[in-house]
């Protein structure tokens, strides 16, 4: 049966139920030590990623005298394996909360850290066996992809021609894209002219994008699926002079989108949808109270994607965040 609790004020889908509240004894909060294993900042959003992880650390650890909660960044799978060995060998660890760098290869070093009484929540990029994990929370990846799909077909009254970037060749991304596609079925005056990966990336989107100018001699609106791509994607309009595209749809709920859609100030860009990083804030603040309750989280929990739009992006504005 599906149930709903909230985060940060946002209702949030669990798609299993709640294990018995009391399965484990609570842990007092002196004695309770929370790695947390992120990614290096290389790009705005898991600059994000880390810029909320050490939000979350300052905060619980003011709320919970003698709470400790280790922040590990690493620039490759190698090196996050290893410091997972670190933080349970010299830290100590009780609890693991893990944003894998890749899936296959950290599975079997957090399997290791499970098997050694660690409790373990695993944050947006699943492991490849959910055995070496208690939880999972990540964001809604098919929204991601079916709401700027309703939007764009919307504004372009269901007929028009759009091109597509995508992420990168991902199972994430292909949730997303199945969805984008799944709702254009239902639009069969609007023709996706084509998709290629831009890496998530404005410099590669930049390129995607000028290669679509060269081809294409009309295009309405853009689905560059993250926010990053979209800069990419208008500087190549910009330099190209295009006036027939109306619209570059993003993704992820940048602060500097996010301000161009609340101040009104760009055409291009009067909608959005989030996948903020501060789910990993949220990962971090549910696992540490769940275990300081002697609770477990779900086994799955899905944070919303929302369109953003003028009516609600000031909810979205987090101007000290890095992303």
């Amino acid at each position: 049966m599906k149930s709903f609790i909230r985060v940060a004020g946002m209702a949030v889908l669990v798609m299993q139920a709640w294990a018995l509240p009391n399965a484990q004894a609570a842990a007092p909060a002196d004695k309770l030590v929370v790695g947390v294993a992120i990614p290096t900042a290389t790009h705005s959003f898991t600059s994000g990623i880390v810029w909320w992880a050490n939000q979350a650390k300052a905060e619980l650890e003011k709320a919970h005298p003698g709470l400790k909660i280790i922040v590990k960044t690493a620039a490759t799978a190698p090196e996050q394996a290893n410091q997972l060995q670190d933080m349970l060998t010299v830290n100590k660890i009780n609890t693991l909360v893990i944003f894998p760098i890749e899936s296959a290869s950290l599975t079997q070093p957090v399997a290791q850290v499970k098997n050694k009484g660690v409790y373990v929540t695993v944050v947006d990029r699943g492991l490849t066996n959910t055995e070496a994990q208690d939880a999972y929370i990540a964001g809604d990846n098919t929204a991601f992809g079916k709401l700027p799909a309703e939007y764009l077909a919307k504004s372009l009254n269901g007929k028009g021609n759009i091109v597509v970037l995508r992420g990168m060749p991902t199972t994430l991304d292909n949730e997303r894209f199945d969805a984008f596609n799944s709702v254009m079925k239902g639009h069969p005056d609007i023709k996706i002219l084509d998709a290629k990966y831009g890496n998530w990336n404005r410099d590669d989107a930049f390129k995607v994008m000028q290669d679509y100018l060269t081809r294409f001699k009309h295009i309405d609106a853009v689905w560059a699926a993250d926010d990053d791509m979209a800069i990419g994607v208008q500087k190549a309009i910009l330099q190209a002079k295009r006036t027939d595209i109306k619209q570059v749809f993003g993704g992820a709920g940048a602060k500097g989108a996010v301000k161009k859609i609340m101040d009104g100030s760009d055409p291009l860009i009067v909608a959005d949808v989030s996948y903020s990083p501060k789910f990993m804030y949220d990962a971090i603040k549910l696992t540490t109270e769940a275990r300081l309750k002697g609770e477990k989280l779900p086994a799955n929990t899905i944070i919303p994607s929302v369109l953003i739009t003028r009516d609600n992006a000031k909810q979205f504005y987090f101007p000290k965040s890095p992303f």
